[in-house]
C-alpha cells in the first residue's frame, strides 16, 4: 500500500561521514600504551564495560570515550598508570576532535535528493560541540531543515521530533547504520527504519533485525531515493 512520506531523518556518524574508524584507531593506541600491564583482549573488554557503565554519566562521543579509557587505565594498572600515559590519552582525544570530516560515498547526493522533495532532519547523538563541528565541516548543514542532537535515540524521542518538525512518525523515515538507535526506535514510534550498514559499528549499537513491514535495508545511501519512491508509490 502506497503511503506518503514527508520527513526524512538521517543519522550522522558512520551514515553520512566516517566516525567509528577513529575510535578503533585510538583504541589500538590505547592498547599499545597499556601493553605492559594487560593483554589487548582483556583491555578491550574492560574498556567496553566502562563505556557501557558511563553512558548515563558522560553520554556518547569522544569525551566520554577518553574518560572511560582513563578510568580503565587506572583500574588495569591498580592505580599505577604513569602520568605520561594519561597525557597521551588526552592528546589522543584531542586528535579525534580535530580530525577532518570524511563523507561516506553517496551521502551528499542522498541528502540533496531528499531535500528537494522532503523535509530532511539530522538526528544524531554525541557531544554538542563535536557534532556541530562535524556538521559544519561536512558542507551538508545548509541542506537540513533542522538538526537534533539528542542524548538518546528512543521511540518517544523520535515521536517528539517527527511531531514537532514533521507530520508525525507515521509519515517519517529514518536512515542510519545503527540497528539499535536508527532503525528499531523510529519503527516503534510508527515510522520507517532503513538500515544502511557500515563496515565498523560500535558493539553497543548492535541489535537483531526487526521483523516488520516498515523495516528496510540498503547496502548504501545511493538507493534511498528509489526506496522512498517505492514506499510512496508502490
Amino acid at each position: 500500500m502506497a503511503q506518503k512520506i514527508t520527513t526524512i531523518g538521517f543519522d550522522a556518524d558512520d551514515t553520512l561521514w566516517q566516525n567509528e574508524q577513529f575510535f578503533r584507531m585510538t583504541q589500538e593506541r590505547f592498547a599499545d600504551l597499556l601493553a605492559d600491564y594487560t593483554e589487548p583482549d582483556h583491555l578491550a573488554e574492560r574498556l567496553r564495560a566502562a563505556e557501557r557503565k558511563n553512558l548515563s554519566h558522560y553520554g556518547y562521543g569522544v569525551k566520554g570515550f577518553v574518560l572511560s579509557m582513563i578510568e580503565t587505565a587506572i583500574e588495569v594498572t591498580d592505580q599505577r598508570v604513569p602520568a605520561p600515559v594519561i597525557a597521551q590519552l588526552i592528546d589522543a582525544g584531542r586528535d579525534m576532535l580535530r580530525h577532518p570530516i570524511e563523507l561516506l560515498p553517496h551521502a551528499q547526493d542522498a541528502v540533496e535528493a531528499m531535500a528537494e522533495s522532503h523535509r530532511v532532519i539530522l538526528i544524531t547523538k554525541g557531544d554538542l560541540l563535536d557534532q556541530d563541528r562535524k556538521l559544519a565541516q561536512s558542507g551538508l548543514g545548509q541542506l537540513f531543515h533542522a538538526v537534533e542532537i539528542v542524548s538518546e535515540k528512543t521511540a518517544p524521542v523520535y515521536a517528539r521530533i517527527f511531531d514537532d518538525l514533521g507530520e508525525g512518525a507515521g509519515r517519517a523515515l529514518m536512515a542510519g547504520n545503527s540497528m539499535k538507535s536508527d532503525v528499531i526506535p523510529p519503527i516503534e514510534a510508527g515510522g520507517w527504519g532503513v538500515f544502511v550498514p557500515h563496515g565498523l559499528t560500535w558493539e553497543l549499537e548492535h541489535a537483531d533485525h526487526p521483523d516488520h513491514d516498515r523495516f528496510h535495508e540498503l547496502p548504501d545511501l545511493s538507493g534511498l531515493a528509489a526506496l522512498v519512491d517505492e514506499i510512496e508509490h508502490g
